[in-house]
């Protein structure tokens, strides 16, 4: 590769040299050949057998132009020929381009006549490459022409792609059909388009000061794709984000934080209604058995706690400090912890960055530096680890215990989830509050939670990714052992205004984040709702073992809605084997439907719903289960909750296995059923179609991702 690196960077010396910010088309040749990307094939002949010759090698139709730097307007000049298809033509158009250029201008310099492959027939397409904030380098691809400038249907990877990257990119945008050829046009060559965006990934992957490529059109046929136009844009001031720390090194910093032997309080308080005082109370309230250290200027002792004047002054060491002061003394008082050698810092003052003072987070940020102090916030609630009774934080105290860690960085959204959790009995391992992620942000809490014991899934809120590129390496490490869910907020333009407003956080191309969590084998929610439901379903369902979902219903009409929600969420109904059809059907009255959904009907007792179960879980065909019951006087809510929970448990116990989820139609009384089944290992809702099929979705996201499938 040295070689053609080689190359490329003496076509970028010159265009430096030159005070350039673009490649011409010939330099911008010049690099596609170096890296092996096809651009048409072109030469300069100095007499008419040797046009023949040459436009033989490339192979028709060629093109030919004259070549002089007398003759501008070549075409008005009668030294432009197109299509030709022999060697004979090519030899005739040189001497016919020859006389025509004497003829319109008798004394200009020509220096020979340009022979160049013509493109015709293919699709037209695009691969390209941008230059993200927060990314970096990305490839993009997607179909050329006024499509992609209308429909956006574009869709990007992190640089470098790998070849699979590459190949799942020609299926990712809407339009992916045309690439396999519609109404009788031929499909394309997709290992050679492929091809085309591994290499552009690359070259951009080693010359970061290439921030902008185009290749519009690529003509992609059954034969090869190749790049009719080259556009390149450089700066050479760019500078990509510095790699991020070890991961070894944010997991000694971060048990530090989440798990401290000793926490001081700065800005503690004896006064109701102060910060430093609801801290105070919920540490102590909340049962954390290390040492607590108010700080106070005057106070001798704070809520029967001995106060200390700084934290120079506390004699053993301390893990975190957990900052209740105004924005304006923050800097001063990190300093001294600093000086204490606290590994950590919680701060929860606003009035920063998001607050138009960017000058006093860029300060704080510099002492954290310099002092190799982690600073969780500002602008933040605080944090939860309940494994360790720990509430550091202003907001209600909590304690019911859990295996999912939640992080937001909005307040609000931080309370949501403590509400959530309490209500549907979920429990947390974690909430933790990242507002402006001064310096610790997502992928410092997934180092931490990929390792915590405590923890088995991990779910983000966020507005915004400081360094989309370490978060997607941390979430494609960590999505392989546990679950990352993740709601990006600021899809949209209006929410993205009212983003950057709330942290300083612009929402980039929403496209990019999409394709990007994808990669990375991250579950997106799209509501925070969603967010919440997944926390709670996804770790409860097991693990399918393959792709063939089932239907159990006895209401038809949410059949027909299951099935829907099927296909929004990406799952697949399984066909329905004959010989399985026909067992169904012995349970099922000759009226009711069997196939994929299987339809009992509403008048059946209880022992249909066990048996048809009973047989979906048994047979090793299919690998998931949906439940539609139907609430009717013959079937009560309760008693088919508490059937469905035996067949699951005596199933079991024979080894069958298998994820399940149920929708309940009926009065009220579902509401009670469906927690019954969710707390048994079965994630229920009453008067939904779409949720139990979400989560199972989500569940399948996740397997697939994580290579389990």
């Amino acid at each position: 590769m040295s070689n053609s690196k080689d190359a490329v960077r003496k076509v970028l010396d010159q265009v430096k040299a030159d005070n350039r910010t673009s490649l011409t088309a010939p330099e911008g040749k010049l690099v596609c050949d170096a890296y092996g990307i096809p651009v048409p094939k072109e030469g300069v002949a100095k007499s008419a057998g040797e046009a023949g010759k040459m436009a033989s090698a490339m192979g028709f139709p060629v093109v030919m132009k004259i070549v002089s730097p007398d003759i501008l307007h070549k075409t008005e000049a009668g030294g432009v020929i197109v299509g030709l298809k022999t060697a004979g033509e090519a030899e005739k158009a040189y001497e016919t381009i020859l006389g025509n250029a004497k003829k319109y201008k008798s004394d200009a310099k020509i220096e020979g006549i340009q022979v160049q492959q013509m493109l015709a027939g293919g699709t037209e397409v695009i691969v390209g490459s941008i230059t993200d904030g927060s990314f970096g380098k990305l490839v993009a691809f997607g179909l050329g022409g006024v499509l992609v400038e209308v429909l956006k249907d574009i869709t990007f990877r992190l640089a470098p792609a790998t070849k699979e990257d590459a190949l799942s990119m020609l299926d990712g945008i809407q339009a992916h059909e045309i690439l396999k050829g519609v109404r009788g046009g031929e499909p394309v060559n997709r290992a050679a388009l492929a091809d085309v965006i591994v290499k552009v990934s690359q070259l951009v992957t080693d010359f970061p000061e290439i921030v902008e490529l185009d290749l519009n059109p690529v003509f992609a046929t059954p034969k090869g794709a190749t790049a009719a136009d080259v556009r390149i844009v450089v700066d050479f001031a760019y500078v990509p984000k510095p790699k991020p720390r070890p991961t070894e090194e944010i997991v000694v910093a971060m048990n530090r934080i989440m798990q401290p032997r000793a926490v001081a309080v700065v800005g503690a308080s004896a006064e109701d209604g102060k910060i430093g005082n609801s801290v105070m109370k919920n540490l102590i309230n909340g049962g954390y058995k290390g040492e607590i250290y108010p700080i106070h200027p005057k106070a001798a002792e704070i809520l029967g706690y001995k106060a200390y004047k700084s934290v120079k002054d506390v004699p053993g060491v301390i893990d975190v400090a957990v900052f209740a002061i105004p924005a304006k003394f923050v800097a001063a008082a990190l300093t001294e912890c600093g000086e204490k050698k606290i590994p950590g810092a919680v701060l929860i003052p606003s009035g920063f960055a998001e607050a138009g003072a960017p000058e006093l987070q860029a300060e704080i940020v510099e002492v954290g530096k310099k002092y190799d102090i982690r600073l969780m916030g500002p602008n933040i609630y605080g944090f939860y680890y309940t494994p360790a009774n720990l509430c550091a934080t202003f907001c209600t105290a909590y304690d019911v215990k859990g295996h999912a860690a939640l992080s937001s960085q909005s307040g609000g959204i931080g309370m949501a989830i403590i509400g959530f959790s309490r209500s549907a009995k979920m429990g947390v391992s974690a909430i933790v509050g990242l507002g402006n992620k001064s310096d610790i942000d997502e992928d410092d809490l997934l180092a931490f939670f990929e390792q915590d014991p405590n923890t088995n899934l991990i779910a983000q809120h966020c507005e915004d990714l400081k360094d989309g590129r370490a978060f997607a390496e941390a979430a494609k490490r960590v999505s392989k052992k546990k679950p990352v869910v993740v709601l990006k907020a600021g899809r949209t333009s209006a929410g993205a205004k009212a983003a950057s407003s709330h942290t300083g956080a612009l929402a980039g191309n929403d496209r990019i984040y999409e394709d990007v969590f994808k990669q990375s084998g991250v579950i997106r929610a799209r509501s925070l709702r969603q967010l919440l439901e997944f926390a709670r379903g996804v770790p409860v369902l097991p693990t399918p073992k393959g792709e063939n979902v089932l239907i159990i219903t006895g209401a038809g009409g949410s059949g027909v809605l299951l099935s829907d929600s099927c296909v929004d969420n990406g799952l697949s109904l399984m066909s329905m084997p004959p010989d399985l059809d026909a067992a169904f059907r012995k349970f099922i009255p000759p009226f009711g439907a069997a196939g994929n959904p299987v339809d009992i009907t509403g008048g059946e007792p209880p022992i249909t719903y066990v048996n048809t179960v009973k047989l979906g879980l048994s047979d090793e065909r299919i690998h998931a289960l949906i439940l539609g019951y139907w609430h009717t006087i013959v079937t009560p809510p309760m008693v088919f909750a508490r059937n469905m929970v035996e067949v699951k448990k005596e199933m079991e116990a024979k080894g069958f296995v298998k994820p399940m989820v149920a929708s309940l139609a009926g009065d009220v009384e579902v509401e009670e059923a469906a927690e019954y089944l969710y707390q048994n290992g079965i994630p229920a809702y009453a008067y939904s179609t779409e949720l139990p099929v979400e989560v199972l979705g989500a569940k399948y996201k996740w397997a697939r991702g994580a290579g389990l499938l």
